[in-house]
């Protein structure tokens, strides 16, 4: 069950407050990008894009892992400056390793943000890299990613159990 913890969470990308990681010596961001920063299939808008320039001017490196395919990654990562890992098979470990390789860093320097646990949290735990959960962007399309979310609620009221928080 701790590998599918993640290790905070924050109601959605845009809340988290990327500064106090920084100053924590944090230099790379990993992202997910379907209901993580945008709405399922949608390109990158005037919000993600500012987003990615603040993290820039700050000091981060930035990888986007994805299990999307090419050419839907390679446009969303054009569009708002970053490197990416497409078809990354999360919650498997080989994308964050090559997303870690292609920023030039080390796990303990990093942390990924997604919105589900059952790709994006076991995949950074299992990497050994800090996890955040964010709340979805919003309603999901795809009936998989509704089931995922069925399976995900036990284990999201656990960690608000133990963390404390309300959920």
């Amino acid at each position: 069950m701790m590998s599918l913890l993640p290790k905070e969470e924050y109601k959605g990308t845009y809340d988290i407050p990327f500064e106090h990681f920084y100053s924590k010596g944090v230099r790379g961001v990993i992202f997910d990008i379907d209901n993580t920063l945008v709405l399922h299939d949608e390109p990158a808008d005037d919000r993600s894009r500012e987003l990615f320039k603040r993290l820039k001017q700050i000091g981060f490196k930035t990888c986007i892992v994805s299990n999307n395919g090419s050419e839907r990654v390679r446009k969303f990562a054009d569009e708002v400056d970053s490197d990416y890992v497409e078809n990354a098979g999360k919650p498997g470990t080989a994308g964050y390793k090559e997303a870690l390789n292609k920023m030039n860093l080390d796990k303990s320097d990093v942390i990924s943000i997604g919105d589900q646990i059952l790709t994006d949290i076991w995949g950074s735990n299992n990497s050994g890299i800090y996890s955040i959960l964010v709340g979805p962007v919003g309603p999901e399309k795809y009936f998989h990613i509704k089931l995922k979310r069925i399976i995900e609620k036990p284990i999201i009221h656990h960690y608000h159990r133990k963390t404390g928080k309300n959920g």
